[in-house]
């Protein structure tokens, strides 16, 4: 495996870019790729002063493409396990990121790729955006972070997109919300600057905490969820933050 599968640009606001690399025009995913992205992320998530992350593909033609479909034709049942496991725990180290992570989605983004972007905290595409789970045309079924599509979009979306592999349009996409914003292609990089610019405005430890706390919401009950958040609102105080943010409001509001 080389090094040059995943590139990490970070700045002085604490938002930093993971760049797929080395993987075809379109952004495949095989496996170098997918163990790359993965070992960055790790690294990413272990620097105290990230706020944002940003997961791009290169260039403009695709987020990304989905699996390699070379690769997976010489699997077996056991190599095809490992895998796909491979691209689980991408997935999930995204999801469970301890910070938020928008993907830039400048056109294709398909399969696997999609699975990808939907564990992300955000979703931004252009208007070039073109979303599909095509598995099914290939064999096999849709698997591991396709299971978050009928939280994001419903049952009876996620099914139409599964079950018929058909490709669905940007504007499709955020009609579902499938995609949180979708802008004109020249407009993509500072739509997506803006909404980490704005994250990383935000007091960095309760980010952090609202994250974490939308996740475990996922898992839990109503009646657990809000139990736990009381306790969760004390430990904000514990920060200094909300000290800090809620003078500096009063003394705005003050100051008229």
């Amino acid at each position: 495996m080389t090094d040059d599968q995943a590139e990490i640009d970070a700045d002085d606001a604490g938002i930093a870019t993971l760049t797929i690399q080395g993987a075809k025009d379109l952004n495949i995913l095989g496996t170098p790729v997918v163990e790359q992205l993965t070992a960055r992320l790790d690294d990413l998530a272990a620097r105290p002063g990230l706020r944002v992350l940003v997961l791009r593909g290169t260039g403009d033609r695709a987020f990304s493409a989905g699996a390699d479909v070379h690769e997976m034709a010489r699997l077996q049942p056991g190599s095809a396990r490992v895998f796909i496991r491979r691209l689980a725990r991408l997935c999930e180290t995204v999801r469970t990121f301890p910070v938020p992570v928008l993907a830039r989605i400048p056109g294709w983004c398909l399969g696997g790729a999609l699975e990808l972007a939907m564990s992300c905290d955000l979703r931004i595409s252009s208007t070039g955006g073109r979303f599909a789970m095509p598995e099914i045309e290939v064999g096999i079924p849709s698997v591991i972070h396709a299971a978050l599509l009928p939280r994001l979009v419903g049952s009876a979306r996620a099914r139409r997109l599964i079950l018929t592999g058909e490709t669905i349009d940007a504007a499709t996409a955020l009609d579902w919300g499938l995609v949180d914003q979708v802008v004109e292609a020249d407009q993509l990089d500072d739509a997506v600057r803006r909404a980490a610019e704005r994250l990383a405005g935000f007091g960095p430890s309760v980010v952090r905490q609202q994250k974490r706390l939308l996740r475990d919401w996922e898992e839990q009950d109503l009646d657990e969820a809000v139990e736990a958040s009381v306790a969760e609102f004390g430990a904000a105080f514990e920060t200094g933050e909300p000290q800090e943010r809620m003078q500096r409001f009063l003394d705005r509001k003050a100051g008229g």
